[in-house]
């Protein structure tokens, strides 16, 4: 069987074509442009948690040998950390710096979230409108039987829009969804024990949040 043969240029534009419409027109253009985001941090560079370490283990060896009157900020380039580290300096609080991440998490598990449902919603549209291209490829059938190649690529075109409504949803938009779903997991994860890991190393020398303390 030629792979020309299972091209269709007709079917590809229905398949993808709708189902990038009807989601554009489901979730609209502000979750579509945080999804774009996403999708370019995927390829981008990512969150280095050894380097984002070996930064934030200058700035504790600062403020445990000067203490944290004397500190000035060490910025290591990631926002959140610089934030929280010049947070917790100036107010001379561990409470600041978690006050930082947590803002944070929340916007990025935001955005994350969004990119998520967004592909998941064009995962369920897509084979949708693959049935959509069979009905339209069936609509063109010829009257009889006796049709020759109208009959036979009307067929074909029924079972092509059909394959590639699945083969959209299991192969492309189920696939990208759970892949920023699990980075953006793993990079909390490693944010997370990034903070944990500061605060410890601090905890003696920079005071606790009120609410932490009466625990």
């Amino acid at each position: 069987m030629s792979t020309t043969s299972l091209i269709d240029t007709t079917s590809l534009a229905i398949v993808f074509g709708g189902t990038t419409a009807a989601t554009v027109l489901r979730c609209g253009w502000r979750e579509c442009v945080t999804t774009i985001t996403e999708i370019g941090q995927l390829w981008g560079e990512r969150f280095d948690a050894e380097q984002a370490r070996a930064e934030l283990a200058v700035q504790v060896q600062e403020i445990r040998r000067d203490g944290i009157l004397r500190a000035t900020p060490h910025f290591t380039g990631d926002a959140e950390f610089d934030e929280g580290t010049d947070a917790m300096i100036r107010t001379r609080s561990i409470g600041s710096l978690i006050a930082a991440h947590e803002k944070h998490k929340s916007r990025r598990g935001a955005m994350s979230s969004v990119a998520v449902r967004l592909f998941a919603q064009a995962a369920e549209l897509a084979p949708v409108f693959g049935m959509v291209g069979t009905l339209v490829a069936l609509s063109r059938l010829p009257g009889g039987v006796s049709g020759g190649s109208d009959f036979t690529g009307a067929i074909a075109m029924a079972v092509q829009t059909t394959l590639y409504g699945l083969l959209a949803a299991n192969l492309f938009f189920a696939p990208i969804s759970r892949l920023i779903e699990r980075r953006a997991r793993a990079e909390e994860n490693e944010r997370q024990r990034l903070v944990d890991w500061l605060a410890e190393q601090l905890a003696d020398t920079v005071s606790r949040p009120a609410h932490r303390e009466a625990a």
